[in-house]
């Protein structure tokens, strides 16, 4: 089945060319940010070792292709390396969100009773705070630092998962491969993790998917209230907050950044948007009957 999806998918990104850009903005967004700190022109500038006050506020040249800062460091290397920091950010929200919310939604759907109710009054009070607000509390409270703002919006994003897998799984638990599982004697854990779980995970997946993006997103809005990264780390919302000063002067010190956010996001929300495709049934129907997967 795995194979049949990556096939679907596949054919819907190969046959649509809005998916097709979602997938080429992802793929070069995650190629940049592994290969970040081997491809910067001035890999100084970028990590903010260094001042050039003889080059500040420089516009975009072949020598600075985004222009300097009001330190004199290139724009362009601190976008690039920023990028490094903005996977980090997605991957580690989404990842740690997922650690927390898949269990605890899929305990609670499949035992349900009083198990299933505490979990989910539980998740409940977390779901009752806005995320963001919820996310900006957190990050004033832990203090600025990369690791504290993938703890703070993961905390903040978590539930949503937890209610979505608790959703799914308690309309998967009584369908009949599930008795059938309890029949032969396998355990709750075993019914759990092998047949319940893969099962439920397709929109998960679609929404891990589009929070990839939100995660840059909102990392940047904590760090351009202050609350996010710490400088000189060149993350995207603190070039954004960096430049913002000076926008009168030097336009280009947020452009760019906020340019990177804005395609970033865009990717993901389309690739997102073609895996939602790809688990409609009725698309799934029509591209095997008409043999195009």
């Amino acid at each position: 089945m795995a194979l049949e999806d990556f096939k679907i998918i596949l054919s819907l990104i190969k046959q649509n060319p809005v998916s097709l850009t979602g997938l080429v903005i992802v793929a070069g967004f995650i190629v940049v940010g592994v290969l970040a700190p081997y491809i910067l022109p001035y890999p100084e500038d970028a990590w903010g070792e260094v001042y050039h006050l003889e080059k500040r506020f420089l516009p975009p040249s072949l020598e600075h292709p985004f222009g300097t800062d009001d330190m004199g460091r290139d724009v362009f290397s601190r976008v690039l390396l920023g990028a490094r920091f903005s996977l980090i950010i997605a991957v580690g929200v989404v990842g740690l969100a997922l650690l927390i919310g898949v269990p605890m939604g899929l305990i609670a759907g499949y035992l349900g009773g009083r198990v299933g109710t505490i979990l989910m009054r539980i998740t409940d009070m977390f779901l009752a705070f806005p995320p963001l607000l919820l996310a900006i509390a957190l990050a004033a409270t832990l203090g600025r630092g990369l690791v504290n703002t993938i703890i703070a919006l993961a905390i903040s994003w978590w539930p949503w998962y937890a209610r979505l897998v608790y959703v799914q799984v308690n309309s998967i638990k009584s369908l009949p491969y599930v008795d059938a599982a309890k029949i032969i004697g396998l355990s709750p854990l075993a019914i759990m993790f092998k047949h319940v779980l893969p099962n439920a995970l397709t929109p998960v997946t679609v929404q891990a998917a589009l929070d990839m993006g939100s995660a840059i997103l909102e990392a940047a809005g904590l760090s351009f209230l202050g609350v996010g990264v710490k400088p000189p780390t060149p993350e995207w919302g603190l070039l954004v907050t960096e430049g913002w000063s000076s926008i009168n002067v030097a336009w280009w010190i947020s452009l760019f950044p906020g340019l990177a956010i804005l395609v970033t996001v865009l990717g993901f929300n389309l690739l997102a948007d073609a895996l939602r495709e790809a688990s409609d049934p009725r698309l799934r129907r029509i591209l095997l009957i008409s043999g195009r997967v």
